[in-house]
């Protein structure tokens, strides 16, 4: 798959990339979606992952899980996906951590939309991914955000 990148100069920028990524987005068939959102501390992964919530019509507050590692979301009837699950890698040191949260049963239901912030502490997940997002902070500011 070829990458994609956009600049993002504005949060309003930001929000309207979100709502696009979900208009686009496609379950997966047979598993849960799975979308990896890497970049440095502050370039935007719970930001941009509170926007897809939003569009995603997810009525509760999307703070991030780093200390609870994971949060689970209802989404709205009519919506390609029934629960957006939310996992904050940070503070993880191997996949047998994620295991034990009940990853592979996460994994298994087709309409849960699962989004997992700094995947690379967590070996072999970004094999799994349907997409990857990496979040860049621009020396302007703005961010640019890289879909493979």
């Amino acid at each position: 798959m070829d990458s994609l990148v956009r600049t993002l100069s504005t949060v309003e920028d930001m929000e309207k990339e979100a709502e696009r990524f979900i208009e686009a987005l496609l379950p997966e068939s047979n598993t849960g979606t799975l979308i990896t959102l890497s970049g440095e501390l502050g370039a935007g992964k719970t930001a941009f992952t509170q926007y897809i919530a939003k569009a995603l019509g997810v009525g509760e507050v999307v703070n991030s899980p780093t200390f609870v590692i994971e949060k689970v979301y209802g989404i709205p009837e009519g919506k390609r996906f029934q629960r957006l699950v939310h996992i904050d890698a940070y503070r993880l040191t191997n996949s047998h951590e994620l295991t034990s949260l009940g990853f592979g049963e996460v994994m298994s239901h087709p309409t849960n939309l699962v989004i997992v912030e700094w995947p690379e502490n967590v070996t072999g997940i970004t094999e799994q991914a349907s997409i990857r997002i990496l979040l860049e902070v621009l020396p302007d500011g703005s961010r640019q955000i890289t879909y493979a």
